[in-house]
């Protein structure tokens, strides 16, 4: 089943409850899930190599999720192939002062994807309209100018400059990809359980974790806000069901696959005087040097 059935389409109500977390899988045991995994993951490379040589695309995949949605080992596993000279991954936490000084999109930006590149963002801009949302008070650090941040219309002029920079980003040649993993609160509770449970898991989880669950129905309001505004037929959102972490990864390289497919990319083509230029450097290589003879 093709993964553009979690697609948000552009204008379209987005109602959380109403999309699934886990669907029906697309394996049928662990070793046919990690067959399934390595082709596409043959698939990636080749493609990453052709993007890699093509040089006029880039491509950007965005990750957002609630904690323990899988962000982290989903871009582990699909990515697992990649060439790293042609990957960047950047994580957007807490910003810094310098970063604070700027605009909310700066920091992002300075970061995004060389042409040729894939670029992954393991959280990005859309925290501004998601925890800051849920959580305004951040908005008091960020030096907005007064009266600006208690505005009606504050959310939606930071969805529009989102889609605009979006929309430049894409005329550029970045091919954009947004991708949320949509995880239930039941399936997080049973993670949250297995890394206090496991020693060598107790590092990935904070009393800030079991914090943020009480904001469970905020966030949720956010990302629905969220996904609505902003997912464009240029820059589309998936709501990809992440209780099945396997099977989400499955989603998720299906859909970077086509991605890097829709760019129709080539190998560059020498003109007839790099033709000639080769042709005559494969002649000097061919005649055999002293030291061969020998």
């Amino acid at each position: 089943m093709s993964p553009e059935r979690f697609r948000v389409r552009p204008g379209g109500r987005v109602r959380l409850e109403d999309r699934p977390t886990r669907v029906a899988p697309r394996y049928r045991s662990k070793a046919d899930y990690q067959e399934r995994l390595g082709a596409q993951i043959e698939r990636l490379r080749a493609l990453q190599n052709l993007l890699y040589a093509d040089d006029r695309r880039s491509l950007l995949l965005v990750f957002q999720a609630m904690d323990a949605a899988g962000k982290d080992s989903c871009i582990k596993h699909v990515m697992s192939g990649v060439n790293p000279q042609g990957c960047q991954v950047f994580s957007f936490k807490h910003p810094s002062a310098e970063e604070l000084d700027h605009d909310f999109l700066w920091r992002t930006t300075r970061a995004l994807p060389e042409r040729g590149r894939i670029g992954i963002f393991n959280r990005s801009y859309y925290e501004e309209v998601l925890i800051v949302r849920v959580h305004p008070e951040i908005l008091r650090a960020q030096k907005l100018p007064p009266g600006r941040a208690g505005r009606a219309d504050f959310w939606e002029d930071r969805y529009r400059s989102i889609r605009e920079l979006e929309a430049h980003l894409h005329r550029s040649g970045t091919r954009i990809v947004k991708i949320y993993l949509h995880l239930s609160k039941e399936e997080q509770r049973r993670r949250f359980l297995a890394r206090i449970d496991d020693p060598e898991k107790n590092w990935k989880f904070s009393p800030q974790d079991l914090a943020e669950r009480r904001y469970w129905k905020h966030y949720r309001r956010a990302y629905e806000a969220c996904l609505e505004a902003t997912s464009t037929r240029h820059a589309p959102w998936y709501v990809v069901p992440a209780d099945d972490k396997p099977n989400a990864r499955l989603i998720v390289a299906e859909l970077v696959v086509r991605a890097l497919q829709s760019l129709e990319l080539a190998y560059p083509r020498p003109d007839a005087r790099r033709r000639r230029e080769l042709a005559a450097l494969r002649r000097k290589l061919a005649r055999p040097t002293k030291e061969t003879a020998a």
